[in-house]
């Protein structure tokens, strides 16, 4: 199904592999887990290998965060993860920003309103944003506890939408993953899977993405056009 920009009213953004570039942060990772057997990796294989690896576990680590939402026990899990950063001397996460992220926030910010869309606790949803001083760009924040349930479901989006004063069918859902997709297709808004991250084209087009793009910041082109 071909996107309808004139349709779009409001956007929301996930943030891993979509706005942040947490793709390349695991893959350098792996890459550091296999280092002591790089005999075995000729050439630039060991990076190739933990890219494999990176794009192998999305759809089980996906599966496996879905599991206490399903079960009910996701608000006390995010409690107990919470303590333990409160109360230990753990570093804030440190991220990266998907190179041209910025530009097309502060462009797309002047003609429309912006949500957050993340399966991400709060807290570590809030140290993205802050560490990028992005807050000041959105309208609203839907993080894995704001809604009864996260992403796959539809009710961050639908949430968001009501959030920013529009219609969820009035919504552009942007992310990299299937689940991304599903959530936005359900709430009846249109989606774009980006490239950039998690997903693969073939999987991003069978939970119905209206559009791929290969990155995110391509996005200002095609609402411009």
């Amino acid at each position: 199904m071909p996107l309808h920009p004139s349709r779009i009213r409001a956007l929301c953004f996930d943030v891993d592999g979509t706005l942040a570039d947490t793709d390349d942060l695991l893959q350098a990772r792996f890459a550091r887990l296999l280092s002591p057997a790089r005999f075995l990796f000729p050439g630039r294989e060991i990076q190739k290998t933990a890219r494999r690896l990176v794009m192998a576990s999305e759809a089980p680590a996906n599966f496996l965060i879905g599991i206490p939402d399903r079960l009910g026990l996701d608000d006390e899990l995010f409690a107990a993860a919470d303590w333990i950063a409160r109360h230990t001397r753990l570093r804030p996460r440190r991220f990266l920003l998907i190179d041209g992220v910025r530009e097309m926030l502060a462009s797309l910010a002047s003609r429309y309103p912006l949500a957050v869309v993340s399966a991400r606790d709060a807290r570590t949803t809030g140290q993205f944003l802050d560490q990028f001083d992005l807050l000041p760009f959105f309208r609203c924040v839907a993080a894995a506890q704001t809604c009864a349930h996260t992403k796959p479901y539809p009710d961050p989006v639908l949430w968001a939408a009501a959030q920013m004063g529009v219609s969820a069918h009035e919504c552009l859902m942007i992310g990299d993953t299937p689940v991304d997709i599903r959530a936005g297709r359900e709430a009846g808004a249109q989606t774009v899977g980006v490239l950039c991250g998690f997903g693969e084209p073939a999987e991003l087009l069978r939970q119905g993405a209206d559009m791929l793009l290969s990155t995110t910041p391509e996005l200002v082109q095609v609402l411009e056009a």
